[in-house]
């Protein structure tokens, strides 16, 4: 082989390790440029497993809500089922103690069948208020009570004595709650500070 192609040959050979050594800088400079991609390409699955995860709690969250909303519904529809026919009741109720009302102390004692009469009457009242009270219907606290316009609906005042300012002095009807509303407000009377208007006047004047 003459020296020129040995010469040849020797270029070949370097230029085929240059290629090779160029090709192996190129490898270890992009691997890094490769891994950084996979690092972002995992951050960016993170956000969007976290993202799905939040949706899902918060779908879970108004799914429970909801459920719960449809429960208490469904539980105060029961609870409340019998408010009206209470409600109507509550007339016979009245009728019931108006005809206990109508006789006087006096005169229950005179006819034997009046009196007789009279304790079917007042036996028949127990036994519904008894009904009532088996089914959460009860009376309002009134006569003597504070005035609460929550349960109270005021007819008229009365005027009394600072101590009693603002107390009920008479029931006119009767109110009931049945659990925890009020099915019939008490229809009262209620005590008014005789001295309020003077002291009013008073300071109109000044």
């Amino acid at each position: 082989m003459s020296d020129k192609n040995k010469g040849q040959d020797k270029a070949r050979e370097r230029q085929q390790a240059a290629q090779e050594e160029a090709a192996t800088a190129e490898t270890f400079t992009e691997a890094p440029r490769e891994e950084m991609t996979l690092e972002e390409e995992l951050e960016k699955l993170r956000a969007e497993v976290a993202e799905l995860k939040d949706k899902y709690l918060r779908a879970l969250s108004e799914q429970e809500n909801i459920r719960r909303r449809l429960t208490r519904e469904k539980d105060e529809a029961v609870k409340f089922a019998s408010s009206n026919f209470a409600r109507d009741m509550l007339n016979v109720c009245d009728n019931l103690s108006r005809a206990i009302e109508a006789v006087p102390e006096e005169r229950k004692e005179e006819h034997e069948l009046l009196a007789s009469l009279l304790e079917g009457v007042e036996m028949t009242l127990k036994e519904m208020l008894n009904i009532f009270e088996r089914h959460n219907i009860r009376r309002i606290p009134a006569h003597g009570e504070r005035f609460d316009p929550n349960v109270h609906e005021a007819m008229f005042e009365v005027e009394a004595g600072p101590e009693d300012a603002g107390k009920v002095v008479q029931v006119i009807q009767e109110g009931y709650t049945h659990h925890d509303r009020v099915l019939r407000p008490a229809r009262v009377g209620v005590a008014r500070n005789s001295g309020e208007a003077d002291d009013g006047g008073g300071r109109g004047e000044g």
